[in-house]
């Protein structure tokens, strides 16, 4: 089954694709469905340590931050926000409302599955939310449960 397709050059990112960047000032919400139907979905697979001056250096697509969750993949289990490219992706599904999608992805690595398991319950608020402000809004409540 294709799940993606790689691209080289941020120059062929489809204009009003939903891209993902962790250092967008926007936070992906249901809202963004639509673009990415249209135009697709785009995620970054690089270091967290390359990371922060590429997405600096585009402005590619829409560009957008997921919200608080936690990562289960093997490198930064249980770290907030330090998601690996497919968690990034399976979240983004989820948050739109594409859950089976985002289950389907995760499906590829033994621990995947478990990403959703831990994050299901911020993934159903995400994605009940109305808009970006809505979803930051959800984040702000639930890290101050998470921290406390």
């Amino acid at each position: 089954m294709h799940r993606a397709t790689i691209i080289k050059d941020f120059r062929r990112v489809p204009r009003r694709a939903v891209v993902l960047n962790p250092i967008s000032r926007h936070a992906l919400s249901p809202l963004d469905r639509e673009h990415a139907l249209r135009s697709g979905l785009v995620a970054l697979d690089c270091s967290w340590k390359l990371a922060e001056g590429l997405f600096r250096s585009t402005r590619s697509g829409e560009q957008r931050a997921l919200p608080y969750l936690l990562a289960a993949n093997p490198i930064n289990t249980y770290k907030p926000i330090k998601l690996s490219t497919a968690e990034a992706i399976a979240a983004a599904l989820y948050i739109m409302g594409f859950p089976d999608d985002a289950e389907d992805i995760m499906s590829v690595f033994k621990w995947g599955p478990s990403f959703i398991t831990l994050n299901r319950e911020w993934l159903n608020s995400y994605a009940a939310c109305s808009s970006s402000t809505e979803v930051v809004q959800v984040q702000d409540e639930i890290m101050k449960e998470h921290q406390s």
